[in-house]
């Protein structure tokens, strides 16, 4: 999944963003599955950046919610 920035989410519409959203959750619950079946994660810099992008989708949604 690529790492999406603030410029590129704000001209998204909002379905976008909210399937945008259910795949980040889904491929962080994957990776952190994942990650503590192996026991050891073999890129935690990985989930780190995905949580701070699900943060940066959900923070940009709440704004386009708040606009109407």
């Amino acid at each position: 999944m690529v790492i999406l920035r603030s410029k590129e989410i704000r001209v998204m519409e909002t379905d976008e963003i909210q399937k945008k959203l259910e795949e980040l959750r889904a491929e962080h619950s994957k990776m952190i599955s994942k990650s503590a079946a192996a026991g050891v994660n073999e890129n935690p810099g990985k989930i780190k950046e995905l949580k701070r992008t699900i943060a940066r989708v959900l923070t940009i949604l709440n704004e386009k919610n708040q606009e109407k």
